[in-house]
């Protein structure tokens, strides 16, 4: 099992595996000439020193630019020229690798061989050129035909029980486009079973967010970050999940904003950097800090931290009655009364206790938000990967409202997304939990009947194959094996399948982890030019701050059988649903009368053609900025939710699993971490030096970890590497995916049903593994 290995053998990680491992501490600025040189040797490695460089030109720019296939960042407003980092360009040039995967290709490896390669390997095989079916009888992938292809999958969905035993997962690359297409054919076919990366990853802040204030998205956009004199940035990464945010910490800092970092680990985005299009502070090694304070709280300990900042401002507010925002509070809330009790309530000691953080630290970063005029809390997976993700969030907003920190330029709540459009998805449809009032809208749009039962999210889908409920998985991007919890078990569901496909632009491990009959459908890339009846096609995507604009790809798509994913899209609803009324070979031959029903369909959508054809596109209405909550009450709402209990238990650690720095999601581009020292070694646990001493563990020591869940069960990997680490003690940190086979699938918030990837219960022991 990947990133599992044995008692006697250490497990392998995702990546090439070559090297030995090395450590050592990274002294230099985040981006800077250490971006610029990976950057080049991305270049040299992909082959791409002609079109590479046409990649940083056209990266995020209006007017014939595509957006990048890698974080949701906002673009910049101001036209900047150069508004690209390392891990976009990355992520691109990967994408437009020219090495191809084909017929010959499959003939040549078995389906039970490339399960033994790395996942590195498999995705570096290059490009898919053209659909393939798994052939049980020789353990090969072999060619198909696209009319058949789709006849296939047709004809199985027509032969279910009920429409609801097949799952429709999405991943946050595809855009606006497909994605409306997407559930406008699933919902056509009759079911809500819409899995999407949100579910794993932000779906606690959605959650919290549309309770709260009405909206499941954050209420700022880049001009806010650039009004702002507060910026408090929780549970992410930067220069690895965000590295186009240095910019705005950059500009932050020269303004003279406060900059506060929250996180059990100190990275390298939380100390100083060189933005790299800023050519003069690069010629003279030119550095700027981008924090005035940094926290480590422990591992799920951000809910107590930010209880102990709004205990703080209440016993301030005594004396000094602007501490907080009274008649912001009078007038826009509800719920007031019963989070100050329950702030009172809780001592100090137990806040102390709980967030792992000094009460003198937590009255300082209270008074650095009691004097700032306007603040920004921003965070990512960091805070929402834990069982009490929805509450944390709840109570970062309730900090907020305390002093009247939504509604004006410079201030609101900001939840990083992590992937190129998965905010877009999310609004444009892709939702196992829709409301009545979405339903009737695209009912209206599309003219179709919808179901109206909600539908299953990666846990229950995951759930639902294993019992054999679910019997088509269809992915429409991504590499769902990987990227969901308890490898093991999620293995084993996928394969009760009659049927799994896989939309994609890369061979994955999901292409190997298969149902008894399976499809590889490869398709037209973001960086591609998408060619229909009409013309060459535009498509939209809609960023972490709601901005939606224009994509258009710049190079020939990697093979002619490629088709774009609104094609694929189209001709698996027009096998499945012979039926139909919808003219989809028409939709297809011109997006514009995608986006014309999507105007029809989507709020904040009116007049799409024409509004996203603005310079720099338009911005979704966000009510809650306006002060207009769409709660039950009208009001935004406070929460009371109890402080949970993280503290580890006497022998265990609290593990949290993360990307390295080389790494997109589950694309793994070297062992590599280069901000945090590391080289030649994926399969780590990161660990404070006084916890490793107490065990007997030196740096590099073979180590063995079990996982132990709520229900009792243990999960354990071998032969991993200890390595000391600046992280609080009873913490530890490892990389996902390998570390994902530690990861209850029971282990998930009854709200939101995101599994637990950041508070992972663990024992570690010496091992005998080599």
């Amino acid at each position: 099992m990947l990133g599992q290995g044995t008692p006697e053998s250490a497990a392998p990680g995702c990546g090439p595996g070559e090297g030995r491992p090395k450590k050592r501490d990274y002294h230099h600025p985040a981006a800077g000439w250490g971006a610029a040189m990976s950057v080049s040797k991305v270049l040299l490695q992909r082959r791409e020193l002609l079109e590479g460089p046409q990649v940083i030109v056209r990266m995020n720019h209006e007017n014939g630019g595509f957006d990048c296939p890698g974080c949701a960042w906002p673009d910049d407003r101001k036209g900047l020229r150069l508004d690209i980092c390392e891990n976009g360009i990355k992520h691109s040039t990967w994408e437009m690798d020219p090495k191809r995967v084909g017929p010959d290709f499959f003939a040549a490896h078995s389906v039970t061989e490339l399960l033994t390669w790395s996942d590195f390997a498999l995705e570096d095989a290059g490009r898919l050129t053209q659909p393939m079916v798994y052939d049980p009888q020789s353990d090969h992938y072999v060619p198909i035909e696209w009319e058949r292809a789709f006849a296939l999958i047709g004809e199985t969905l027509r032969g279910l029980d009920s429409p609801n035993q097949a799952s429709f997962y999405t991943s946050g690359r595809l855009g606006n486009e497909a994605t409306f297409l997407y559930q406008w054919f699933v919902r056509e076919f009759g079911t809500n079973n819409f899995p999407d990366c949100s579910n794993m990853c932000q779906e606690a802040s959605g959650v919290a967010l549309l309770t709260t204030l009405g909206t499941g998205k954050g209420t700022v956009d880049l001009v806010d970050w650039e009004e702002s004199d507060c910026l408090i940035i929780m549970g992410v990464n930067a220069a690895t999940n965000a590295p186009r945010m240095l910019t705005a910490l950059v500009e932050a800092h020269r303004r003279g904003a406060a900059i506060v970092h929250i996180n059990p680990l100190i990275e390298a985005a939380a100390t100083r950097t060189i933005v790299p299009h800023e050519m003069l502070d690069m010629a003279l090694f030119r550095a700027t800090d981008i924090s005035t304070m940094n926290i480590q709280p422990r591992t799920g300990g951000d809910f107590a931290l930010i209880r102990g900042v709004a205990k703080a401002l209440l016993e301030t507010a005594k004396d000094d009655p602007a501490a907080i925002d009274e008649l912001f509070i009078e007038r826009y809330t509800r719920g007031f009364a019963q989070y100050k009790a329950a702030c009172e309530a809780v001592s100090w000691p137990e806040i102390e206790h709980q967030s792992g953080v000094p009460v003198d630290q937590i009255r300082g970063l209270a008074d650095v938000y009691r004097n700032a005029r306007a603040s920004i809390i921003a965070w990512c997976l960091g805070v929402s990967q834990h069982a009490h993700g929805p509450d944390a969030v709840r109570e970062i907003v309730n900090l907020l409202l305390l002093r009247g920190n939504i509604g004006r330029e410079g201030a609101g709540p900001c939840p990083i997304r992590g992937h190129s459009n998965v905010q877009g998805n999310r609004t444009c449809g892709v939702d196992h939990h829709p409301s009545e009032e979405f339903l009737d809208r695209i009912a209206a749009a599309c003219e179709i009947d919808v179901p109206r039962e909600h539908g299953l999210d990666v846990v229950a889908t995951i759930n639902a194959m294993h019992r054999g409920d679910v019997k088509v998985f269809f992915g429409m991007g991504g590499n769902f094996a990987l990227a969901a919890p308890d490898t093991a078990y999620t293995f084993e569901a996928l394969r009760q399948c009659e049927l799994t496909v896989h939309v994609s632009t890369k061979l994955n491990r999901s292409h190997l982890v298969h149902g008894r009959r399976a499809l590889i459908l490869p398709c037209v890339a973001r960086t591609e030019i998408d060619r229909q009846a009409s013309g060459i096609q535009s498509i939209t995507v809609e960023d972490s701050m709601s901005m939606v604009h224009l994509s258009v790809g710049m190079k020939e798509p990697a093979s002619p059988h490629l088709l774009s994913e609104p094609a694929i899209v189209a001709g698996i609803a027009e096998a499945t649903l012979p039926n139909s009324k919808t003219p989809w070979r028409e939709l297809v031959a011109d997006y514009d009368l995608i986006r014309n029903r999507m105007a029809k369909g989507l709020y904040g959508f009116e007049d799409f053609n024409r509004r996203v054809r603005q310079p720099l596109g338009f911005r979704i209405r966000q009510p809650a900025r306006e002060l207009v909550f769409l709660t039950d009450s009208g009001k935004a709402e406070f929460s009371a939710a109890e402080l949970p209990n993280v503290v580890p238990p006497e022998g265990q650690l609290i593990l949290g699993t993360m990307r390295s720095h080389d790494q997109f999601n589950t694309t793994v581009y070297s062992d590599d971490d280069r901000y945090r020292g590391v080289k030649n070694l994926r399969t780590l646990l990161f660990m404070n030096t006084i916890d490793m001493a107490e065990m007997g563990i030196s740096e590099f020591d073979y180590i063995d970890i079990t996982s132990i869940a709520k229900d009792g069960t243990r999960r354990s990997v071998y032969g991993y590497r200890a390595v000391g680490y600046d992280i609080p003690r009873g913490c530890a940190a490892g990389y996902m995916p390998e570390l994902n086979v530690l990861c209850p699938i029971g282990n998930f918030n009854a709200e939101s049903g995101q599994p637990v990837m950041k508070h992972v219960p663990i024992e570690v022991t010496r091992s005998a593994a080599r």
